[in-house]
């Protein structure tokens, strides 16, 4: 049972949900959704992950909630508004897992929130520690049984009734229906994306980055630690639809917890292929990754080669490693969370296969104890915020020296996108292969565990196969807008150059 409503400010919210019958494809319901104020999307390909195969969309959130840098203590006021909303059902029996919530994420400094790491990289970006936004109204599709369904809220306060909101989403829906061909991929996909760095400046010089690497290596040879997730950033001038960028991504480069998010001034668009956190019925897995290799999906040799790569990480000692020592700290980090002698890993090490990598995961699970208290969430942050593999081991000192190498702060990058169920479920990734879009410039975030026995200029080239597919699309989408563009000047300027007599006479016709 639900833990008792005792906040008098409590809203009491019934889920109502619908099949219905539509046509549209996920493409064209995501831009009409990306019109819409508050947009956000999770999935949006038939590789989701999302709730084992769901895609959602929200729009029009009720309120929005955000710590800003300056709070001091962001989970006082984060464990008081996820309260406000309680659930009149307990069972929560319904075909999609999420009925509504919060959607948003969580900055990687958030961290800072629960270990004093001492502020020293530049906080250039100014991203919010938390943004979630609250959803009373969500299309969701399920990509087993290729069904969208309508979702709705009954809320004690609002004098909306569910029945009004499923019309709106149903009026949305049918009309993304009447969208035509939404694509503007009138180009081959670039084979060769060596050049592509070249156009995008980054936040430290390859000198800086191999200097940082001696320095985390010392440190692990003076035992200080044992591993160490080190990243640099690129950026460009970026000035084309982000929905664009995202379609492009969930097109070429598909990822099973992929995400987009437009929060004011900040759009986020993730090709996030990591799990960090899923609570359902009680139960919280997490799926770290570590170790990653290169991988063609065309070309030459394609073939050959990506069975050298794939081989290649399987029998790497060094990722094998690293991925043991990443287990072990989840596992710590859960400890703190979960019923003694329930933690268990589910699945140890698996190579997985994505369109342009192969990654190391494994999968742990536990028995939540805390999944009764009214602080259930705010504990479950505590104890394993940020996630491992983004951060080294021992955390806490990984944190400390990522705050000295890395000149600017990771803002959402290595944070966490995803949503927060009313029933206390939640699905949280990490936010890597993430892109976010402020004041028209495009960042790019990616990095790597190094430990005593790694490669420098191997590690160098995995950040850099980790950016390929994100600066390529967002090369390309750039450079298909700016097309756009010139194509409708010359129409423009075609139209202006026939004399105001005819062009009347055309228009009438």
């Amino acid at each position: 049972m639900m833990a008792p409503f005792h906040q008098p400010e409590a809203i009491l919210c019934t889920p109502r949900q619908r099949k219905i019958s539509a046509s549209v494809t996920l493409s064209a319901l995501s831009h009409a959704v990306a019109e819409q104020q508050g947009a956000v999307i999770l999935g949006g390909n038939d590789t989701s992950g999302w709730m084992n195969g769901w895609t959602i969309w929200g729009v029009r959130p009720r309120e929005v909630f955000e710590c800003g840098l300056e709070e001091t203590n962001p989970f006082t006021k984060l464990h008081r508004h996820i309260n406000r909303y309680r659930s009149l059902r307990d069972d929560m029996d319904f075909p999609c897992p999420f009925v509504g919530g919060w959607i948003g994420f969580f900055s990687y400094d958030l961290g800072r929130a629960i270990e004093p790491i001492a502020p020293l990289a530049d906080d250039d970006l100014r991203t919010p520690l938390i943004r979630l936004a609250f959803y009373d109204r969500i299309i969701a599709y399920d990509h087993n049984d290729k069904i969208y369904w309508l979702v709705a809220l009954e809320l004690s306060d609002d004098s909306v009734s569910a029945t009004e909101k499923l019309k709106e989403l149903t009026t949305l829906i049918k009309g993304a229906e009447s969208k035509t061909s939404l694509s503007f991929y009138d180009h081959e996909r670039r084979k060769d994306t060596n050049d592509t760095f070249e156009n995008f400046p980054c936040n430290m010089t390859a000198s800086d980055y191999f200097r940082s690497i001696d320095h985390i290596q010392q440190h692990i040879y003076d035992g200080d630690i044992y591993q160490i997730n080190f990243s640099q950033r690129f950026s460009c001038p970026f000035s084309a639809l982000p929905i664009d960028l995202f379609d492009w991504q969930n097109r070429y480069n598909p990822s099973p917890f992929s995400a987009f998010l437009h929060a004011d001034k900040l759009v986020i668009v993730s090709a996030s292929p990591e799990l960090f956190l899923s609570v359902r019925h009680g139960r919280i897995t997490t799926r770290p990754i570590k170790g990653t290799r290169r991988r063609y999906d065309s070309g030459p040799d394609a073939e050959k080669i990506n069975c050298v790569n794939f081989r290649d990480l399987v029998e790497s000692e060094k990722e094998q490693a690293e991925l043991n020592m990443i287990v072990d700290l989840e596992r710590n980090d859960l400890a703190r969370i979960c019923v003694p002698g329930t933690r268990r890993v589910m699945k140890p090490r698996t190579i997985e296969e994505y369109p342009t990598v192969f990654h190391a995961l494994a999968t742990i699970e536990g028995e939540l104890a805390c999944i009764h208290s009214d602080t259930w969430l705010c504990d479950i942050l505590k104890a394993t915020f940020p996630g491992g593999s983004i951060t080294g081991a021992p955390k806490i000192r990984a944190m400390e020296l990522i705050e000295t190498l890395e000149p600017t702060r990771r803002g959402v990058y290595t944070g966490s996108i995803g949503w927060i169920g009313l029933d206390r479920s939640l699905c949280l990734n990490i936010a890597i292969r993430t892109i976010f879009i402020k004041n028209q410039t495009a960042y790019v975030q990616t990095g790597g565990g190094i430990v005593a026995d790694s490669d420098p200029a191997a590690e160098y080239e995995e950040t850099l196969t980790k950016a390929r597919a994100l600066l390529e699309g967002i090369t390309v989408v750039e450079k298909t807008a700016m097309q756009r563009q010139d194509r409708k000047r010359r129409v423009c300027n075609a139209g202006k150059s026939i004399p105001h007599s005819k062009r009347s006479k055309m228009m009438r016709k």
